[in-house]
């Protein structure tokens, strides 16, 4: 199944929720915030506030309202002397922790390539993003079989797939919020809810999931999950290969795999 069948077919599914999830209210303050640290980074020399203002087209009293926030939360510092502005200090260590997650990424690929090349698999990796999203993050397929080219920055509901067994497990919906959000999904093919039900509770007994063809057609996905220092899902690593290929058994040696790569993951991650 190519790339651009998979972008399709994850589109269809996403309409709407995608829509309702980038079409709320964009706040201005937020914006403006972000325009100020944006530009002070890029001057690279305090600025007054009124200067700030003028330049962005920022009404004053708000530029200096949204400043003296900024200070507050640590990422502009304020001279008193002069009255100027300028990038934080802890600006730089957001930075620097995002480049350490880009880090921590990188340390996790061999033990996923090394996965996808024992089992002939492409193994990816999602993250989750809000409430409602996962976003795939990266994806390692076997060198020498026949594999499933899936595009990084794929978005799915969190519900869908294997790694959204694994999730639906850890969400604490009452089975009316969940059958509400199963029913807004478009499944590739028929999948009642009871046995979604009943595959998101062998998921959470067992430590993996499976998606049979239900989130793409001919797909078989298997899932694990990835867990936080506090022990929630913020991650799930998934195996993914031509439906049929397996029997239960292997597609269990599998799974048993994954849930052991999540738990190595783990240590990496975080």
């Amino acid at each position: 199944m190519s790339s651009a069948q998979l972008q399709h077919a994850e589109t269809r599914r996403d309409d709407g929720q995608s829509s309702r999830a980038t079409s709320g209210v964009i706040v201005k303050p937020v914006v403006n915030a972000v325009r100020i640290l944006r530009y002070l980074t890029h001057k690279g020399a305090p600025e007054r506030a009124a200067d700030i203002a003028r330049h962005l087209g920022i009404n004053p009293s708000t530029c200096y309202n949204i400043l003296r926030t900024l200070v507050a939360e640590d990422v502009v510092d304020f001279n008193p002397l002069s009255k100027t502005y300028s990038a934080g200090l802890g600006l730089s260590r957001l930075v620097e922790q995002l480049v350490t997650q880009g880090q921590r990424l990188q340390m996790a690929l061999p033990p996923m390539r090394e996965l996808a090349a024992r089992f002939g698999v492409t193994v990816t990796l999602w993250r989750r993003m809000g409430p409602d999203r996962i976003v795939l993050v990266h994806s390692e397929s076997s060198p020498t079989d026949v594999h499933i080219d899936m595009p990084v920055g794929q978005r799915l509901p969190i519900l869908m797939g294997a790694s959204g067994r694994l999730f639906v497990g850890r969400m604490n919906m009452s089975e009316d919020e969940l059958r509400a959000a199963f029913e807004s999904i478009r499944w590739a093919r028929a999948l009642s809810f009871e046995t979604y039900l009943r595959e998101v509770n062998r998921a959470r007994r067992r430590g993996w999931a499976v998606d049979d063809g239900y989130f793409a057609v001919g797909v078989l996905a298997v899932a694990a999950p990835v867990c936080d220092a506090s022990g929630d899902i913020a991650f799930t690593v998934s195996a993914v290969m031509i439906r049929g290929q397996r029997n239960d058994a292997e597609v269990e040696v599998i799974g048993e795999a994954l849930r052991d790569l999540g738990h190595k993951l783990e240590a990496v991650l975080f």
